[in-house]
Parts: structure tokens; C-alpha cells; sequence
């Protein structure tokens, strides 16, 4: 977790290299010393809000630009960390690995099935693909009036807007991956 002054220092140092401005120029437009903006952008200053506010002006951003927490260029994401929707009396274990959150057309789920249980899934938005992969078990997939088994280490794609079905046929638990494309 980062603190609010590497937020800060992070975001100005970004928005003062895209705006193409040294040090002296940046303190020039906004009335900040070159020595306290070198010290605020290190994380080592703990500036004040009207210090940040003349920065902003200065660099003509909106003060949230200084403050808004980055996003990182990855993410980890635990299973032991997250709550999984359930479904068959929690036979079904469903853990949204990536939600579809930031509109990228795409989540990511991983899947848990206890031997004979089932799902019977309502169709997803108009166009989505269901991609899944499963990697221990026996899975039988019903859609469209058709069955499919897919079996430890094979994959399945199909439309996933009209009633589909999960089936743990087998003795053991079943382990999915599966990926939701909305076109």
C-alpha cells in the first residue's frame, strides 16, 4: 500500500516528464522552490495542500491529478483472498479472478465443481463467448440442445448467450478457468 506522499510524488513527477517541464520550469509556474519539489517528488517532503494546490495550478491539472492513486501495471490476485459466489447448496464455488470492472470486454473466473454438482447458467449479454479450460475432473457442458464432455486438460469455447449448463460428472472436484469475452 502506498502512502498518500509517494502518491503524490508518483503523480507529479509523471504529469511534469508528459508535460515536458524540468525542475526549474515547474517551479517557475507554480511558485514552489526547485529543492522543495526535488524533495516532494523523492516522497522525502510532506507537502501542504496549498503547496500541491500551486503545483497543480502550475502544471494546469486538476488537484485530484496529484493525489489519485495510480494503477498498478499488475496485479496479483490470491484465491485464499477471495469470497467465491456459490451456487448448488455451495457445491459450485465461483472466484472472479478479473472482473470485467474497467470495461476491457473480459473476466476471468476460477472455478470449483464437488462431484454431482450443477449449474444451470442464464444466458450472459447478447454476443458473450465462453471460453473455459478445465484442469482436473470430467465437466459436462449442455447448451443449445447439445452435451459436451470436456475432460482434464481440454478446452471449450462456445456462445454463452442462451442457457447453459455445468455438470460434475465425475468422483473428483473439478478446477476450471473460465473466460467470459462480451463482443
Amino acid at each position: 500500500m502506498y502512502t498518500m506522499n509517494q502518491i503524490v510524488a508518483c503523480n507529479i513527477k509523471l504529469l511534469r516528464e508528459k508535460n515536458k517541464l524540468s525542475m526549474d520550469e515547474l517551479s517557475k509556474l507554480s511558485g514552489v522552490s526547485k529543492s522543495m519539489l526535488a524533495q516532494i517528488e523523492r516522497g522525502d517532503g510532506n507537502p501542504t495542500v496549498s503547496t500541491l494546490w500551486k503545483i497543480a495550478n502550475g502544471m494546469k491539472v486538476p488537484f485530484d491529478a496529484l493525489t489519485v492513486r495510480p494503477k498498478s501495471p499488475y496485479e496479483i490476485v490470491k484465491l485464499s483472498e477471495i469470497q467465491p459466489l456459490m451456487e448448488d447448496e455451495g457445491k459450485v464455488k465461483n472466484y472472479s479472478i478479473f472482473p470485467d470492472d474497467e470495461n476491457r470486454r473480459f473476466a476471468v473466473y476460477f472455478l470449483e465443481l464437488d462431484p454431482g454438482s450443477y449449474w444451470k447458467s442464464e444466458p450472459h449479454l447478447r454476443g458473450t463467448i465462453e471460453f473455459i479450460t478445465v484442469f482436473c475432473g470430467r465437466l459436462e457442458i449442455q447448451f443449445d440442445d447439445k452435451s459436451f464432455i470436456v475432460a482434464e486438460n481440454e478446452s471449450i469455447r462456445f456462445k454463452g448467450d442462451t442457457i447453459h449448463s455445468y455438470h460434475n460428472i465425475g468422483s473428483e472436484v473439478i478446477s476450471l478457468h473460465m473466460i467470459l469475452y462480451n463482443s
